[in-house]
């Protein structure tokens, strides 16, 4: 059997509960599913340890339960090795466009899939959704 597929929904899962404005609001809940060693760099290129991330994610965007929500779109998944899926998506908040790009791994059963790595980048308004990367 594949496992590819099942790993690829697993950290898409993942990903779309760190979406979820109540999920976003508890830092019990976040800390759920990111890795220890967890780095994010945001959108505006500042860069958030584990810490800094559950610190601040009950104010950042998207926290709210009756605000504005993330709207993921395009979300794919590769299997780069075993326990490591790379997901990438572009997502909508309010008017704000951005794309990003994910690592979930898997240490262990105990642990489940846990975000890793997190990039995130504004896209201009100007910037075409479907436009393709220039060479």
């Amino acid at each position: 059997m594949n496992e590819e597929p099942e790993q690829v929904r697993a950290a898409i899962a993942g990903e779309l509960r760190l979406m979820d404005p109540e999920v976003r609001a508890s830092r019990e809940r976040a800390a759920e599913l990111l890795d220890a060693e967890f780095v994010e760099v945001g959108a505006h290129g500042r860069r958030y340890t584990y810490e800094q991330a559950l610190g601040g994610l009950p104010d950042r965007p998207g926290a709210v339960r009756n605000g504005p929500r993330y709207e993921p779109y395009g979300m794919t998944g590769v299997v780069l090795a075993p326990g490591l899926v790379q997901l990438t998506f572009e997502a909508r908040l309010g008017d704000r466009r951005s794309r990003h790009s994910s690592l979930w791994r898997r240490r262990d059963e105990e642990s489940g899939w846990r975000m890793y790595y997190h990039q995130a980048t504004l896209v201009p308004p100007d910037v075409a959704r479907d436009d393709p990367p220039s060479r």
